[in-house]
């Protein structure tokens, strides 16, 4: 019966495992996410969204229920048989990203027989008293009559023992600096509790003979054996499974529960956990409980083989080593803190800042025109000069002198080219066309309508439409052989733009030098910082 119940145990847990392994693992959370945070906390997480406290308020995090089935054996005087199986039952909870508390059940069986025969029988009474030649209550102990070889018996058991206790556990690696989270987790723990057990031994078969003859028999034929485990199957082969005698628990001074012995435990634990998904993990475990008790066996003393009546006291513990199925519990709640990473949201605000405090900006406007200098793209307009929203001088008629220095605000296109007031030349009206000038005015004056070379950012190579104003400069030029010209540029004061000027102005000259045939000695070249747009080469007539 004890077997189906195991059995049908795994099954279930097998199945729940398989299904699970078919979600996607999911974690983390966003600390600005309010439902998962209690009313208790609020009033710290307003003040972290308010920028008034650094650090963001402790979600609610779910709780873990989980079972477990193992292998269950207790470590004592008598060699234990394997496997012998348990079942545990928990409850945990996070009370920090690092530090958990649970609260687990265990409960199982462990069996075990000794492959050496013990001669000091006499001291365990549930032994004693199935076998004869020994007087157990009389003014001695006599184990044999005289002249008779001593007896000797192997020590079983079978106990059933559960615990129920409280454990703190600490995990060790759920603190990750490379890494966002971990599929699998390391912990550690320790606790303390109450073991109830109860142990008995097979010192009788089903008709209520004892052993004797059995235990005789292999004793004597001990050396024919190949090695222990060929001793307990001949044990195990003669003997049945009825574990009828109670074991000896050292009378009833000793706290009970029920009919089972009760002793304070402590724990010790390791394990290591695998998710599944955000609610469903498996986990690897072994605990080992202490108990201030060596009866848990059956058998309060350590002997030596068949030969030796030393004895030696020392107390019993168990192991319970599972595989377990852990769920997590909760509405509004985060994964149990265990499984994530503290570190994640300081790790997200430094790499995308969400909740920054920044001071009130500063933009600087050193030209006081109401551009400031970050998107200012004439960073010297003269003061009192009227910009666009580029922070460049505003002229109005395009005729290249800005408005504030213009003393012809508007000038028609047809008068266009303008001198340096902004003052144009119109053309004279039709009615004069044909007047017949004076002789000495038939002179041919120098043109003055030379066109302006545009360049864009620290640019010095003449573009196409550069070249093409430069070959109908250079045709005046030629058309007017008297004429000189001055190339003009106006950098700003430093060395870089003063630079970038200067060889703009000389690839003009070089232009029409090489590429024109003009004489170079009619060219003139001159750099006037301030004189006008950084980015604007100017020809004028000598």
């Amino acid at each position: 019966m004890s077997s189906k119940k195991y059995n049908l145990l795994l099954a279930v847990f097998l199945v729940l495992a398989t299904g699970a392994f078919a979600q996607n693992p999911a974690s983390g959370y966003s600390v600005y996410d309010s439902t998962v945070i209690t009313s208790k906390r609020q009033p710290q997480q307003n003040e972290f969204w308010n920028n008034s406290y650094n650090f963001p308020a402790k979600p609610r995090n779910m709780w873990e229920v989980g079972v477990s089935a193992g292998a269950f054996n207790v470590v004592g005087d008598v060699t234990g048989k394997f496997p012998t199986l348990g079942f545990g039952v928990h409850v945990r909870k996070a009370l920090g990203y690092v530090f958990s508390l649970r609260l687990q059940y265990v409960a199982g069986t462990a069996e075990g027989q000794s492959y050496s025969a013990s001669e000091n029988f006499q001291k365990n009474d549930p032994w004693a008293k199935n076998y004869s030649g020994l007087i157990v209550n009389g003014p001695t102990v006599t184990t044999t009559l005289p002249g008779q070889p001593a007896e000797a018996i192997y020590y079983n058991y079978k106990t059933k023992a559960q615990d129920l206790s409280i454990q703190g556990i600490i995990t060790l690696n759920n603190i990750r600096f490379h890494k966002n989270k971990s599929a699998w987790i390391v912990y550690a723990g320790a606790g303390v509790g109450a073991t109830a057990y109860d142990t008995k031994v097979n010192a009788l078969d089903g008709a209520g003979i004892n052993y004797k003859a059995l235990f005789t028999k292999v004793q004597t034929q001990t050396q024919t054996y190949k090695n222990r485990k060929d001793i307990r199957k001949a044990l195990e082969a003669g003997m049945d499974n009825t574990y009828e005698s109670k074991a000896q628990t050292n009378g009833e001074r000793r706290a009970k529960l029920g009919n089972q012995t009760l002793r304070f435990s402590t724990t010790v634990l390791a394990g290591i956990q695998f998710k599944l998904s955000k609610r469903i993990n498996i986990a690897l475990e072994n605990r080992h409980t202490f108990i201030k008790d060596d009866l848990l066996d059956g058998q309060q003393w350590q002997e030596h083989p068949v030969g030796s009546a030393t004895l030696t006291g020392n107390w019993d513990s168990y192991n319970y080593a599972s595989l377990g199925l852990n769920f997590n519990l909760g509405g509004k709640a985060v994964e149990p803190l265990y499984w994530l990473n503290p570190l994640d949201y300081a790790y997200g605000e430094l790499n995308n800042p969400k909740h920054p405090k920044f001071p009130k900006p500063v933009f600087d406007d050193a030209d006081g025109d109401g551009v400031v200098d970050q998107l200012d793209r004439e960073p010297n307009t003269p003061a009192g000069c009227p910009v666009d929203t580029h922070g460049v001088t505003q002229d109005t008629d395009g005729d290249g002198v800005p408005d504030c220095k213009d003393k012809q605000l508007i000038t028609p296109t047809e008068c266009q080219p303008v001198d340096a007031d902004g003052v144009g030349k119109c053309p004279d009206p039709e009615c004069c066309k044909y007047i017949v000038a004076p002789k000495d005015s038939l002179i041919k004056s120098c043109p003055t309508d030379y066109p302006s070379l545009s360049f864009k950012g620290n640019g010095t190579t003449l573009t196409n439409d550069n070249k093409a104003m430069l070959a109908s400069v250079a045709s005046k030029m030629k058309a007017n052989p008297t004429c000189n010209i001055t190339v003009n540029g106006y950098p700003e004061t430093s060395k870089a733009s003063q630079a970038v000027c200067q060889k703009r102005v000389d690839a003009v000259k070089k232009y029409l030098v090489e590429k024109e045939g003009i004489s170079a000695d009619r060219i003139t070249t001159n750099c006037e910082v301030g004189g006008g747009d950084k980015n604007t080469i100017d020809i004028k007539s000598n």
